[in-house]
């Protein structure tokens, strides 16, 4: 078989590389990408999320304090993936925070906004760890910000912005 006219060179392309893997500075991200971003951020929130509504719902605290605590062990959580992934790389943990703030921050704030949301508009902040209620506006909130955050991320990935950032150290 002649290969000569699929490969003419043994240097690497980068930039061809970095198109067609959605990485590129200004040819877009591809919703794959997007998407792996978007479910990368999500696990970490999600942790977060719901061990805070578990706690406070457990321990009989009012809407504010739950929320409160929940909403904070998202971005823990959310970013504690991050910055574990960029001190594997070796980056230095000022430097790691840097990164991890510049990538997630948005995507991590759009999520908590729409996935509260839909538990407070949802009425589940009143249910119990036991009732279905609870659960499925929990988890429906997560499916929703996904579908909602995904595309921002798109755009921002495209503009070497969000996650784009972290590209650099794997």
């Amino acid at each position: 078989m002649d290969h000569t006219a699929h490969h003419t060179s043994t240097a690497h392309n980068h930039a061809a590389h970095q198109a067609a893997s959605g990485h590129g500075e200004h040819g877009g991200a591809s919703w794959g990408t997007a998407a792996k971003a978007t479910l990368h951020c999500l696990t970490g929130c999600a942790i977060g999320e719901i061990l805070g509504m578990v706690i406070g719902t457990a321990l009989l605290w009012g809407n504010l304090p739950t929320m409160v605590l929940a909403i904070t062990l998202a971005f823990v959580f959310g970013y504690s993936f991050t910055l574990f992934a960029l001190r594997r790389a070796g980056l230095d943990l000022k430097s790691a925070v840097k990164v991890a703030l510049a990538a997630d921050t948005v995507s991590i704030a759009i999520m908590e906004l729409v996935d509260n949301g839909v538990i407070a508009l949802s009425g589940a902040m009143d249910a119990h760890l036991s009732d279905a209620l609870f659960w499925t506006a929990l988890l429906g909130g997560f499916a929703v910000a996904f579908v909602i955050t995904t595309p921002v991320n798109k755009w921002m990935i495209g503009r070497g912005k969000g996650h784009a950032v972290v590209h650099a150290y794997h």
